[in-house]
């Protein structure tokens, strides 16, 4: 059983499988990419274990891990064998300390290769708040106002090529008080930075990185300091469509999901919208009137998209004319970039 720093635990795992030994509940509140759970405690075992451990001795909390662990060692076994067919797999708990060592052990007397993060999970962390790769981004904020289709230029840019941090599929959340409707529910902070650090280390920060401009919130994620300190420091590159064309683009877009979603969605913004505002949109909604009930919506996120922006206080802004459906639009924003030398 070999004891590794975090930065050959991540770069150097030669095939090892990753395996979170914490319990459920640690696992899914923050955890390492591609880490696998296989808890040594159940999220109730962890809770007698840490018990024991504060009101009598750690001796006797050790003992009744060891009950609740002993009855499971052919389990454990059994699944990192389906995990792990190649025997080859990577450790950690919490700190490095006793979950992930007495679980290792047990799969190198089985017969695996096992490495363990030194550390553990908390270490992992540290790393990742600590990272030079932060101070190393060179970014592309792609701009422009509500259904500018700012996502849809993002993926044609990496099928080109080029490199892109797609935030509202990180955050599984398209950044307004609609922004939930049709998708997954949002992971926790701690792991939406997990995996921003996950994609970001993917890339090469020699080159430039396309992103969506975002407010630092995004539905209930918020992007952390180390980041935002990039993303402020980028260009911003607008793009200019017209209204008419962005609200058909909302439209086409929301109006297939079931009315009570979007209800909810004008409720939750009906102060700043206002009560007027959002009492005809809730109406249009009712008769079908969908265009009503987006220009009313629209309106509102140009105001506070503009707002956000300019909060943000970019240093450097381009502005790209927006063909309606123009196929060259995506060449014409690598062109921009080239010729700026971004």
């Amino acid at each position: 059983m070999k004891v590794v720093g975090v930065v050959e635990f991540l770069e150097k795992r030669n095939g090892h499988i990753l395996l979170d030994v914490r319990t459920p509940a640690e696992y899914l509140s923050g955890h390492i990419p591609t880490a696998i759970n296989l808890p040594l405690f159940s999220n109730e075992e962890r809770v007698v274990v840490g018990t024991i451990y504060k009101q009598h001795n750690p001796e006797a909390a050790f003992l009744r891990g060891l009950d609740f662990a002993g009855a499971k060692m052919t389990d454990y076994v059994k699944t990192a064998i389906k995990l792990a067919p190649e025997r080859k797999v990577a450790v950690h708990c919490w700190r490095g300390g006793k979950r992930s060592g007495s679980l290792g052990w047990l799969l190198e007397f089985a017969g695996f290769e096992v490495n363990v993060l030194e550390g553990g999970y908390k270490s992992y962390r540290k790393a990742i708040r600590e990272s030079p790769v932060w101070s190393q981004l060179k970014l592309i904020v792609l701009g422009g106002s509500t259904g500018s289709g700012k996502t849809d230029l993002l993926h044609q840019l990496a099928a080109l090529g080029e490199q892109v941090v797609d935030l509202e599929a990180l955050a599984h959340h398209k950044g307004s008080s609609f922004g939930a409707i049709g998708q997954c529910p949002q992971p926790s902070i701690e792991q939406f930075e997990n995996n921003l650090y996950g994609v970001i280390s993917q890339l090469d920060c020699s080159r430039r990185i396309w992103i969506e401009n975002e407010s630092r919130t995004i539905g209930k994620i918020y992007t952390p300091d180390y980041f935002w300190e990039a993303f402020k420091d980028a260009t911003l590159i607008e793009l200019n469509i017209s209204f008419e064309a962005r609200l058909q683009r909302l439209i086409n877009e929301y109006a297939c999901f079931d009315k009570p979603f979007l209800e909810q969605a004008f409720q939750r913004i009906e102060r700043r919208l206002g009560n007027l505002n959002c009492k005809i949109a809730l109406e249009a909604l009712v008769n079908d009137d969908f265009h009503t009930a987006a220009t009313i919506a629209l309106r509102y996120y140009d105001k506070s998209y503009s707002l956000s922006t300019e909060r943000v206080g970019f240093q450097k802004i381009l502005t790209l004319p927006m063909q309606e459906k123009s196929p060259a639009l995506v060449h014409q924003l690598i062109q921009l970039a080239d010729e700026q030398r971004l």
